[in-house]
């Protein structure tokens, strides 16, 4: 169970990584639409879990690789938005958010019986 610092912490990542990926768009996304849906922080605030939706690109799999490979940059522009909010930065790892596709499967199914 997160504590109330926690949620409040993940809430300004999320929106802060959400502009991040929405500003750089074009170079670290490759073009795609990429939305933050939740972010998780680890007990001790040093590790932010961010799970992604990527809309607008056949090769999701593609960006989200340039994403990850683009961790130490991202991590930067958000340490400099959020220098005066936390005292350390936070570890970012991003994980594939497949609640949509897993939804979007169930539908699938129903409609098919």
């Amino acid at each position: 169970m997160a504590s109330i610092r926690q949620e409040k912490i993940a809430g300004v990542i999320q929106k802060e990584l959400s502009q991040i990926l929405r500003k750089e768009a074009r170079t670290i996304c490759m073009g795609a639409m990429v939305s933050v849906t939740v972010v998780r922080m680890s007990p001790d605030m040093g590790v932010a879990k961010s799970y992604l939706s990527i809309f607008g690109s056949s090769s999701k799999d593609e960006v989200f690789k340039n994403i990850v490979a683009n961790t130490k940059t991202i991590r930067h522009e958000l340490s400099q938005i959020t220098k005066n909010q936390l005292r350390r930065t936070p570890e970012l790892l991003f994980f594939l958010d497949d609640s949509l596709d897993y939804a979007d499967e169930i539908d699938k199914i129903l409609k098919d019986n």
